[in-house]
């Protein structure tokens, strides 16, 4: 699909700132079976101005009223609570998807606090890339705001970015991944191929734009979990901080090292590809970096871990990015879960060191239905 061209609105008003074929999938064996949030991507943080201090309004690819409305709720807000009451009127008048309007009118605001150009460009980056996405399972963003505040003391100007967000109020899989463990639970098998279904269905949507975006933080702590009584759990990707076209010519050792070093800053290192810690000099990058983080995504949702921070605490004196170089995987031997063997060869399947080799989103989605199928009986 084609992107759109939803890009932040630039204004001179001066009362206005511009802001190779994959192996085939695993087998099926037959074997045994079994803050308010949205975290701090999304946090509430109290905001206050002294009463001289010049405050302007930047449009980005919103209205001069549905920006100072966000503004509104940020300087309402107390900040203890992770949400923003009283902004139902701004995302209706918006024509927001109704599954994304509050009925309490409570949204989940993210603050900014920009430093210099350069955060202030990645942050309207991140704006418009996060309003490209329409989908059920990634986040949107319902409305956004960047102001100029001239500081009361020095008279220096800074920015501040305000976004706003449906809230979770249920955690991130993280969350529930780490209460769960405390428990000695485990999720059963049924559930993790849900929870993972949706994380690729919302991929999918990133990966079939034109040109293809990697999310780049695929992630429990980018995962948010929606539990309600005897249904299934309803996940949804967010922070499309890292997100970025997805494919990348390297065609020599500056691009290998510029690549680097912007994925060591923005792609966590227990879930990121091996070609984004040790890249090529000539090698085409692709939107498979999302499929290794998958692949440890879906053993973190059964063992609470990364497999490279299993395999780190297994192995004294290795580095992280040693081991995930080796993708050797191990799987724990205490007392746990019983899981299927070929939920593990399915985990195996999307670690491939070799991007070349590693599956594509559509060849995921057919096996985990099939899978879905196999242990919905």
């Amino acid at each position: 699909m084609k992107a759109p061209t939803n890009t932040p609105i630039e204004t001179t008003r001066p009362d206005l700132i511009p802001t190779s074929r994959a192996p085939a999938p695993p087998e099926e064996e037959e074997s045994s079976s079994h803050a308010a949030c949205p975290s701090r991507a999304n946090a509430i943080v109290k905001h206050r101005r002294e009463p001289d201090d010049e405050l302007q309004a930047a449009a980005m690819g919103c209205s001069f009223s549905g920006v100072k409305e966000v503004v509104a709720a940020a300087t309402a807000s107390d900040g203890t609570g992770g949400a923003v009451p009283g902004a139902s009127g701004l995302a209706k008048k918006k024509g927001i998807d109704p599954s994304h309007i509050s009925a309490d009118g409570t949204y989940a605001l993210k603050k900014v606090l920009i430093q210099n150009e350069q955060h202030l460009e990645q942050v309207r980056q991140e704006i418009r890339v996060s309003s490209q996405f329409s989908h059920p399972n990634l986040l949107p963003l319902l409305e956004n705001a960047i102001i100029a505040v001239k500081g009361v003391q020095d008279g220096s100007q800074n920015h501040e970015a305000y976004l706003l967000f449906p809230v979770h109020l249920d955690g991130t899989l993280q969350d529930i991944n780490k209460n769960m463990l405390e428990k000695k639970e485990y999720f059963p098998t049924i559930s993790i191929l849900q929870i993972f279904r949706q994380l690729c269905a919302g991929l999918k949507h990133m990966h079939s734009f034109d040109p293809p975006y990697s999310h780049n933080g695929v992630k429990p702590d980018n995962v948010l979990i929606t539990q309600r009584k005897d249904q299934p759990h309803i996940a949804i990707l967010m922070d499309f901080e890292s997100a970025r076209p997805a494919r990348i010519a390297i065609r020599s050792q500056a691009d290998a090292m510029q690549l680097q070093e912007w994925a060591s800053e923005h792609c966590s290192a227990h879930y990121r590809a091996p070609e984004l810690w040790e890249c090529p000099t000539h090698a085409d990058i692709d939107e498979r970096t999302d499929i290794w983080s998958l692949g440890c995504c879906l053993y973190a949702m059964m063992y609470g871990k990364s497999p490279f921070d299993y395999e780190l605490d297994e192995a004294a004196g290795e580095s992280l990015q040693s081991v995930t170089k080796s993708a050797q995987i191990k799987w724990p031997t205490e007392a746990g879960p019983s899981y299927p063997d070929s939920l593990r060869k399915f985990v195996t399947w999307m670690l491939q060191p070799h991007p070349a080799v590693r599956p594509h989103i559509d060849d995921i989605i057919i096996h985990v239905d099939k899978l879905i199928a196999k242990y919905s009986i």
